[in-house]
Parts: C-alpha cells; structure tokens; sequence
C-alpha cells in the first residue's frame, strides 16, 4: 500500500506542479471577486410583484440583471433572485455590485476602493 501512495503522491505532485493554476482555482473556497461595471446606481422601472435576477458579478451585458455570463466568466457566482414591490416603482439598483444591501444601492460607489477600480470592459469577441 505504502508504495500505491507513493505513486499517488508523485503523480498529484508532479500535475501540481506542471499547472498551478488548475489546482489552486479548484482548491479555492472563496468566491470570484465581482467586477465593477458602472460607478453609479441604475434607475430602473420595477412592475409589481414580479421576480427579478440581479447580476452578482459584473459581466451582464443587461446590468443591472442578469443574462448569463456569470456561468462562463465568472463560476461561483450566481444572480441574486428577488421579487419588486407591491406595486410599479422606480428603485435603484447598486452598480459597483459591492452593496451591503443588494441589489439596492447603499452609497458604497462612493468609497475610494471602488472610485479607484478601474471599470469593466465588455470585450465583443465577434469584432
């Protein structure tokens, strides 16, 4: 047995250390950061009572909801589900996706770590 461990040992060692990064991105507990896709909160029109997904990582080309991207981008993050108000209302959603109180903005776009982030980029690879 001592040698079955052994070759084990050798072989996870010797993959480790050929890729690095394979090992160490599944290894991680800690969610992907968010990007910032805009350094203001979004105006957005709400109908009542229906169910909304936010985007939680900043790749949504439909910010401030989501469509997806999260999936290929940015694994580990998933879209916020939440249900608008009663009735119709005008709320508005965080954009730095750094909220303490999503998907509503909480003023935190206004702190010097996210005013001095650079802003996301969507890259269209079809150009």
């Amino acid at each position: 047995m001592n040698t079955l461990v052994t070759k084990i040992a050798y072989k996870w060692i010797s993959l480790t250390l050929r890729n690095p990064w394979i090992t160490a991105s599944k290894l991680s507990t800690l969610p992907p950061e968010p990007v910032i896709p805009s350094k203001k909160p979004l105006r957005v029109e709400l109908l009542g009572g229906k169910r909304y997904s936010w985007c939680t990582c900043g790749h949504s080309k439909k910010q401030p909801f989501c469509d997806g991207a999260h999936k290929f981008k940015a694994q580990g993050l998933s879209p916020l589900r939440f249900f608008s108000p009663e009735k119709d209302s005008t709320v508005w959603l965080c954009g730095c996706k750094h909220t303490n109180n999503p998907p509503y903005c909480d003023g935190t776009h206004k702190q010097d770590f996210i005013v001095s982030a650079p802003l996301h980029e969507h890259t269209d690879p079809s150009t």
